[in-house]
């Protein structure tokens, strides 16, 4: 071991060594940071290294290159869940679902598990998050478990962390938090009767304006919101009365076909086009309609009681108890999939001219308003 002073005055502490015939130096740290005994220490471990077989500066070079690398996976949870959101944004084809991913991380989340290395989430830290809102949002808290287990499974999958999923469900959480089941009883969308559906048409189609006409049109082809508010005019096949609707924006991401009735063509003929714009039913920024705006008409009608969505169901209890058509012709129409794997192995076909006449059905019954019932249109027309 040797004291260096250079020209300039600069001292440092050196142990000089051979490997394999080869002189070598090693530098032990300054003489201002490292005493004599500190460098003694030093010196006693190279040797040891030695000793042991191993090249003093190729072991002090690995262990330095190790740290670097263990530095570079420090990433926050807050970083990994960025990350994983941008690498899977595709997969949610509906643009509120994709925002409420990000919005439920940063209002629950990233203010406790935002900072914090995602190697080092545990499952007191998962905890942490879940038992507040657990009991009072059972739903939300739920999602938010599994948006934390998504984004912990894509960091193990990146080598950024190891071992068990402490925000997994099954066989882990469902030993510690109650299931929702018990917490509280999921909630339908709520539906009108479809005995009243006549009546509630014959006062919707006095309603002026795009949404109304979007609501409509959503109503006669027992279409989801999405599906209707994004819908393009080149989907739409005026001479074979056919509505082609992309994979992209249905919930099964198969494409869909939906026959349409005369109605349905009627409320397309008269809807305005806007040169380069794709979109039929036209919002206020020239896209495509807010996914509330036909919840508005609703409310506007004093309909606040049911959904958009709940229409489906009003046309699913229709064609069970006034029709003759066979389930599995309404479920197509409904864009569900079908339970049975090997009746869905089977099934090529989309049915597509039964699922017509149905709702042609469908239009015809929302014609169906009696004589009786034209003093209670008008009460619900709006005013002016």
């Amino acid at each position: 071991m040797y004291l260096q002073i250079t020209p300039a005055g600069l001292k440092s502490w050196l142990f000089r060594y051979e490997r394999n015939g080869r002189e070598r130096w090693m530098g032990l740290g300054p003489f201002h940071t490292v005493g004599l005994q500190d460098a003694r220490e030093r010196a006693r471990k190279a040797r040891q290294q030695l000793l042991d077989g191993l090249d003093p500066l190729e072991s002090r070079r690995s262990e330095r290159a190790k740290s670097a690398l263990e530095a570079s996976k420090a990433v926050t949870f807050k970083a990994a869940t960025i990350a994983y959101f941008d690498a899977h944004q595709a997969k949610w084809k509906n643009a509120k679902h994709r925002a409420q991913f990000l919005s439920t991380m940063r209002e629950y989340v990233f203010p406790k598990l935002g900072k914090l290395n995602v190697a080092d989430v545990d499952l007191g830290s998962v905890l942490g998050v879940l038992e507040p809102i657990w009991p009072i949002k059972t739903e939300t808290a739920s999602r938010v478990r599994g948006r934390i287990e998504a984004v912990l499974d894509w960091a193990t999958v990146r080598k950024l962390r190891t071992g068990d999923n402490p925000a997994r469900w099954k066989g882990h959480l469902q030993h510690v938090l109650p299931a929702r089941a018990q917490l509280a009883k999921p909630a339908h969308h709520a539906a009108l009767p479809y005995v009243e559906v006549p009546e509630f048409m014959a006062a919707l189609r006095t309603r002026v304006g795009v949404a109304p006409r979007a609501l409509e049109f959503a109503i006669l082809t027992a279409a989801r919101t999405g599906e209707v508010i994004g819908a393009h005019w080149e989907e739409i096949d005026f001479s074979t009365k056919t509505w082609i609707v992309p994979s992209i924006r249905m919930k099964a991401g198969r494409e869909h076909r939906v026959p349409l009735s005369n109605r349905a063509i009627e409320i397309l003929e008269s809807t305005p086009k806007e040169n380069r714009n794709p979109f039929i039913f036209i919002g206020p920024r020239n896209s495509g309609l807010s996914n509330m705006a036909m919840a508005t008409v609703l409310r506007r009608m004093n309909r606040a009681d049911v959904t958009v969505h709940g229409f489906r169901s009003t046309f699913r209890d229709w064609a069970a108890e006034s029709t003759a058509f066979a389930n599995h012709v309404v479920e197509m129409a409904l864009a569900h999939t079908v339970g049975n794997k090997v009746e869905a192995a089977y099934r090529r076909g989309d049915l597509l001219e039964k699922r017509r006449k149905l709702l042609a059905e469908w239009e015809r019954y929302c014609k169906e308003l009696r004589i009786n019932e034209v003093a209670s249109v008008h009460r619900l027309r709006p005013s002016g």
